[in-house]
Order: C-alpha cells, then structure tokens, then sequence
C-alpha cells in the first residue's frame, strides 16, 4: 500500500467556524498544525450573503479584497474590511456581512499556499500572459494573477504540477467563474463548468484552446472569461495528494444507498456538481475536532451552495468515512440514475499515515 506525503491535512487546509460581533474578531483554527492562511472561503451559514473569496496574491492598499463565487460580480473593492489581517494560526474579520456581522454565524474553508510570498512572475513575452503566483508543492495549490491578452494564449503554471481542478474569475469585468476539472467528460480541455450557475457541461473550444493542460502551462483561448485584453485575472488550481485531497466523477445510481467514493481519506470538505444536468455546486463539510453542532456526525446535516448565497440547508446527503464519502440521497443535485457528477475533496485525515497507521472512521 502507498502511503501519504501529508500526515497532517490542517498543515495546508482548515475549517473554521465562528459567530461575529458588533466589532472585529479574531478567529483561531483548531487543527493539529497552526495554518497561516492564503486564500479564505468565508460563508454566512446563518444568512444570505455570497460567498466571499479573499487571498494573499490581491491586496490592495493593505486590503484583501473578495470575489462572490455567486455572482458576476468583479473584484469588491467596497469591501475592503471583510478580511482585515492574517496571523500565523487564523485570521481577524470585520463588520462588513461576508465574514462578519452582530450575531450572524460563519464558517471559513481555508488553503496554505505559499505566505504571500510569489514563487515567479513575468512580464508579457509573445503569446504568453503577463503573471505572478505563488504555489505550495506539498499540496500542489496555487494562486495565479494574470493579465489577458486577447488572443491565444499561455498563463505559466513553473512546471510544478499540472491542475485537475481550476477556478478562473475575470477581476475587472462582470464575468463567470470558469471551472475547469480533469474529469469533467472524456474532453475536459474544451468542456467548462460556471461555478456561479447551475448549468450543465458547456464545451467551448476557446476557453482553453482545446489544449491539454501540462504541469508548466496551460493554454488560453479567446474567450473573455479567461483572457480578455489588457484585464486582470485570478485562478486557483489544485492537484490531488493521495491522502489529502481528490479530484474524481461518479455515477448516480437513483438510490438513497448511493454509491460510494473512495478518496483515501476521512474528508472534512467535499463539493459536487452534477454535469450532464442542471444543478447547484453543493459544498458538505464538517471534521470532528472543530465541528460546530451536527457537522461531526454521519450524515453531515448541512450543506452549502458554491452558486447561491443561500444558508446552511439540511441535507443528511452524504457520510464522511474513514476512506471516502458515502452517498445518502437519491436527490437530484448529488444521485440521479445514470447523472453524472464530479467532485473536489480534501481530508481531515489520511486512511493510512506515512508510518502505515490506519484512522478510524467517525
């Protein structure tokens, strides 16, 4: 048996879970490992808001300023008091209702890349875009800036892994997020999903030129949602770490005994969309040592949506087990007969450690 490289997922990804005030407040994460932020996830569980994205590669003036994952909206520079500081173990939130509020509970999903710190950047040269990230090799995340072009072109990826899952947001124009996954249909370099919208599988030569994506580039097409002239972009890309985190598809089957998913670890988040249908972008999590009321215990009680700035809905969708997840629901958005859906993972422990010892289910 092949063992992990990461014994300790809260070195690199954490959940927080906390109630805001009428002023800031500082939140602590209370994984096994301190986690100094790069890119926070911050939902209103309790209230209609969007969903804010804020990370360390976009600050302006000393602010961290979000992108809705809901919306169309460009990047907020309203709310430049969402996210105020970032320490070594958490991070400290405003007043402004993405992350704070009076009375108003939260939860924040939050990835490790590299301190702010950019791994490279470049200035435009030919075909390729004008970039700068900064990446985890560990984990394989990364943070990209970017400028469009325009025209076909390349965004550099420094040759440290290649992406199976992708989100792309347009910082300057009114835009969808793109998504691109590895097994999103047997064409994926053509084939994109919203993550903003509901909608199925769309397949659109000219998002990704109809390119396979390699571990040092990936290629552009001319669509402005990933590479309008002359304006900013961010994307986010991820690559699976046996042991901490999956990026698969399955099939429905219709039946509340839904299928299973192996991902080689207890999850503590798991997002779903279906592809050849209509649906929302479904987000469960929840991990034993931090959890806030029933998200420890199987099912996982609530769920939020990627695509709406709904509140925590119940579900009892899906079982977070030792190895995988374990379908629940023959509801549309996660097991229609024959639907098929792909699915974004990451642990709160590996199945089997580096040393060759096995974690018990909840």
């Amino acid at each position: 048996m092949a063992y992990t490289t990461i014994d300790d997922p809260s070195q690199f990804f954490q959940i927080a879970f906390w109630t805001g005030s009428s002023g800031t407040d500082t939140i602590t994460f209370g994984g096994n490992s301190d986690l100094q932020l790069d890119f926070l996830w911050s939902k209103s569980r309790s209230n209609g808001h969007s969903n804010a994205l804020m990370d360390t590669q976009r600050i302006t003036s000393g602010d961290y300023l979000p992108v809705f994952a809901d919306t169309t909206d460009i990047e907020q520079t309203f709310y430049d008091s969402e996210l105020q500081s970032i320490t070594s173990d958490g991070f400290t939130v405003g007043t402004q209702p993405h992350a704070g509020g009076d009375g108003k509970t939260y939860v924040g999903f939050a990835w490790k890349a590299n301190g702010g710190t950019s791994s490279a950047s470049a200035s435009e040269s030919g075909s390729n875009v004008a970039y700068n990230f900064q990446v985890n090799t560990t984990s394989k995340f990364m943070i990209n800036k970017y400028t469009g072009l325009g025209s076909d072109a390349t965004l550099n990826l420094g040759n440290h892994f290649t992406p199976e899952w992708m989100l792309f947001k347009n910082l300057d124009q009114a835009d969808d997020w793109v998504v691109y996954h590895h097994k999103n249909t047997s064409d994926p370099d053509t084939d994109h999903l919203h993550l903003n919208t509901n909608a199925a599988t769309a397949d659109e030569q000219e998002m990704f030129d109809d390119v396979n994506f390699a571990a040092d580039e990936i290629n552009i097409g001319t669509n402005h949602e990933v590479n309008a002239d002359g304006e900013e972009y961010i994307s986010y890309a991820w690559a699976q770490v046996q042991g901490y985190s999956k990026f698969g598809s399955y099939t429905g089957n219709g039946n509340a005994d839904g299928p299973f998913v192996y991902t080689g670890f207890k999850p503590a988040w798991v997002m779903v969309k279906k592809t050849n249908d209509a649906h929302s972008w479904y987000i469960q999590y929840g991990s034993t040592g931090i959890d806030s009321g029933d998200q420890g215990s199987n099912p996982v009680k609530f769920s939020l949506q990627a695509n709406s700035d709904s509140t925590d809905a119940t579900e009892n969708s899906m079982d977070f087990l030792s190895n995988g997840f374990k379908i629940r629901t023959s509801g549309n958005g996660h097991n229609t007969s024959s639907g098929t859906y792909v699915y974004m993972a990451f642990a709160e422990h590996p199945f089997v450690s580096s040393e060759g010892v096995p974690v018990t289910a909840r």
